[in-house]
């Protein structure tokens, strides 16, 4: 059974429906990136998450349709029970969905996945969705006591029962990874509807038909590279969603930003802490340093950076439906060390500005005009 089969109790609709052509509904991400003060010693993680709650309650405030926290497990993140933080955003706001980016499923237990989800929804009045994924940092798995040779299996089995708990009905399952469930229901249901569930996704055919296989919306993570090469993945999974006979589900996209008044100020503000955290992640991975030239580059019209002022995000956005016919676009806007002050001020101008410019652009000046998207 599918979302789609359940109405929205807030909306009437399925909340992960397509859109229209005319309109891209704009959310917000973090990791909870831990910042620094003036003297350089980082702000403790229970500030940070302090700090969280006023950035969901100031994107409620300016109208944004999602706010999503990922999960992690190490010391430049602050976020490593998106649930409980969830229930907590729940009772500070009023409009706002809320959920993960993502809930690394692989190294955790799907029935209570969709137990604590299934508890925010409640919380929250039906706006809690989670975005399932294997995650492109791995320090849960040696964290629980997974093996990294088990990556794919795990995700796999954890998937298909997860998507068995979601159904609400009696769960019989059973793979390699657990011991069977014989006809055993889970609590609580959901109120009204089907807990929404997204699958992030990295960028690979394999992922996109997995997703498409469950009938699940899909959101594309763009941290490189310009957003257009991702049209043959988004092309893909509507191709196989129409296969699986899968009613269309969202299609959306995340990926880094800042705004700010000027282009030249987000810029500026931006990059000290974009070269900071892209070098220590790439140190990591075994990447070669970053440098500003790779950073203008990302920050250009098609570039995966949403850097700018209102005017230059928006354009960035709205190009987003043309190019992948995307229905939703989540800005991870905290990026490394960025404070506090400056996320809140990017927050603001994104669902007062930027929102509007979007809105402006795809209705008055038409989607798919690709002209008018990019002047």
């Amino acid at each position: 059974m599918s979302a789609a089969d359940v109405p929205d109790p807030a909306s009437g609709a399925n909340p992960t429906a397509p859109v229209g052509p005319d309109t891209i509904l704009l959310g917000l991400n973090t990791f909870g990136d831990v910042g620094l003060f003036p003297d350089g010693h980082p702000v403790p993680h229970a500030q940070v998450l302090r700090q969280l709650l006023e950035q969901a309650e100031l994107a409620d405030e300016v109208g944004l349709h999602a706010f999503g926290v990922g999960e992690h497990h190490r010391r430049d993140f602050a976020v490593s029970a998106p649930e409980v933080f969830l229930a907590a955003a729940a009772a500070r706001t009023k409009k706002i969905r809320l959920g993960s980016a993502v809930t690394v499923l692989s190294s955790d237990d799907p029935i209570r996945v969709f137990q604590r989800f299934a508890t925010v929804d409640a919380i929250s009045n039906g706006r809690a969705e989670v975005m399932l994924g294997r995650g492109s940092f791995v320090e849960s798995f040696p964290l629980f006591g997974l093996d990294l040779a088990d990556y794919e299996v795990l995700f796999e089995e954890k998937l298909e029962l997860f998507d068995k708990v979601r159904a609400q009905k009696p769960v019989k399952w059973e793979g390699r990874t657990r011991r069977p469930i014989n006809g055993l229901s889970v609590y609580p249901p959901l109120e009204h509807h089907l807990l929404p569930a997204w699958i992030g996704v990295g960028g690979t055919p394999e992922s996109v038909l997995r997703c498409a296989e469950y009938g699940y919306p899909i959101i594309f993570a763009i941290i490189g590279g310009q957003p257009r090469s991702f049209g043959p993945l988004a092309d893909l999974y509507r191709e196989a969603m129409a296969k699986y006979g899968h009613p269309m589900q969202q299609v959306a996209t995340h990926s880094p930003g800042h705004v700010a008044a000027t282009d030249e100020e987000a810029r500026e503000e931006f990059f000290p802490h974009w070269l900071g955290q892209r070098n220590q992640i790439g140190a990591e991975r075994g990447w070669g340093p970053g440098s500003r030239a790779e950073f203008d580059y990302l920050c250009a019209p098609e570039g995966a950076l949403f850097v700018g002022s209102p005017e230059t995000v928006a354009a960035k956005i709205a190009l987003l439906k043309e190019t992948l016919g995307a229905d939703r676009f989540d800005l991870k806007y905290s990026n490394g060390t960025l404070p506090h002050a400056a996320m809140m001020r990017s927050i603001e101008l994104f669902g007062t500005e930027v929102a509007l410019r979007v809105a402006a652009l795809l209705a008055g000046r038409g989607a798919g005009t690709p002209q008018a998207l990019k002047e």
